[in-house]
């Protein structure tokens, strides 16, 4: 199911929900009624049935309306504020065409680069921006030599456009689920440790009762995750929260805590002694990148005790390539606690016996402040939190 992204149309049908009469939403819009009428049947045959009851007494959204309309006003409050910061002339003018080529020459900063994005020809993708611009009565890129360079408003505009799509794939979604069919997408940003942890379980969950939800994985570090949470490219990010949370517009839901881990090779030298913090200084370490949450507890772990830090750091971020570094010579890791436990379960890696409390970290969920997940989106929220609670209670998730 798919609903052509014609923001004029869409202004109809909320005209109609609102005003509860085609000829008075004809008059809203300032279009006649049988342009009101055409606009309704293209979207209900997008949407899959009526969207609409109509009665003696006026015309009133049915279950399927009432869905779609309510992802619409939340797609169009993430769109019109964008429009607004360029200029209030835009909300009647623009198509979505017109808004697309924007938004990929703002990602591209090139006309010839978005429009090998957009399957256009260049001409066309300049036309389009064109007209924007000329609509607006303002530029909203700066010539450099380097290419073209966004204004704060044109940035403003294509994330609004980017959360306004990402809204309209949720409106989707929850029609064809609405008609019993499995439609739409989950997309999640995946820290170190839900990876090997939360994640897997819940997944294996989640496929018993949707065999066939696209859904889709993206690792990295936080900040290259987080500006895809808050353009809509993803659903939530899973793993270690930020203390405090890094943006306003993010909420943090914390499932555990965790500590960190010195590991080693399981034939390592210092494996199965006591140690002390001082003595391993002089190490060779292989730790987590800075900026991340377990770097900054494993700075704070040497500075509370006033012990000066370990001089040779490889810092990365991949569990994989520190346990094939730990093998290869007498590296010291730091790692995720719960990372661990995996990982010496399977002989991988040993735990060393370093005395000292170790600080925990929260790990957990982050999603924008407005998002509204779609049921199979919940139900796969629900289902790491399952996941977190059974590992808190040493059992597996049911």
């Amino acid at each position: 199911m798919k609903l052509a992204r014609n923001i004029r149309h869409f202004r109809v049908v909320l005209a109609v929900a609102e005003s509860g009469s085609l000829t008075r939403a004809a008059a809203l819009c300032n279009i006649s009624q049988p342009a009101v009428s055409q606009a309704l049947h293209n979207l209900e045959g997008q949407s899959g049935g009526d969207l609409f009851a109509r009665t003696r007494r006026g015309v009133f959204p049915t279950e399927r309306g009432e869905l779609l309309c309510h992802r619409l006003r939340r797609a169009l409050a993430h769109l019109d504020p964008g429009l607004d910061a360029v200029s209030p002339r835009l909300k009647p003018t623009l198509t979505h065409a017109q808004l697309q080529a924007l938004a990929a020459v703002v990602e591209a900063e090139n006309f010839s680069l978005a429009a090998k994005r957009l399957n256009l020809a260049q001409p066309t993708v300049h036309r389009a921006v064109a007209q924007v611009e000329r609509a607006a009565g303002r530029e909203l890129f700066l010539r450099a030599a380097h290419g073209l360079v966004p204004t704060p408003q044109a940035r403003t505009l294509a994330r609004a456009l980017r959360l306004f799509g990402s809204e309209l794939e949720q409106a989707e979604a929850e029609l064809s689920t609405f008609d019993g069919r499995e439609a739409g997408r989950i997309a999640i940003g995946a820290l170190p440790l839900s990876r090997s942890v939360l994640l897997p379980q819940a997944l294996t969950e989640l496929r018993k009762s949707h065999p066939r939800l696209p859904i889709e994985i993206n690792d990295g570090p936080y900040e290259d995750l987080l500006p895809g949470l808050l353009r809509g490219d993803l659903d939530f990010i899973v793993g270690a929260l930020r203390v405090p949370a890094p943006i306003a517009e993010v909420v943090q839901e914390p499932l555990f805590t965790d500590a960190l881990a010195f590991v080693a090779r399981p034939n390592h030298p210092l494996v199965g002694r006591p140690l002390r913090l001082d003595a391993l200084t002089g190490c060779q370490w292989v730790v987590p990148r800075p900026g991340s949450p377990s770097r900054g507890q494993f700075d704070a772990y040497f500075a509370s005790r006033a012990i000066a830090p370990p001089e040779s750091l490889i810092e990365c971020g991949s569990i994989l390539f520190m346990r094939e570094l730990l093998h290869a010579g007498e590296f010291i890791g730091c790692i995720s606690e719960t990372q661990a436990e995996a990982e010496i379960a399977k002989g991988m890696l040993a735990r060393l016996d370093v005395a000292g409390d170790w600080p925990g970290r929260a790990i957990g969920l982050t999603v924008r402040k407005d998002w509204e997940p779609t049921p199979e989106q919940a139900l796969l929220l629900d289902l790491l939190r399952n996941a977190a609670e059974a590992r808190a209670r040493g059992t597996s998730a049911p």
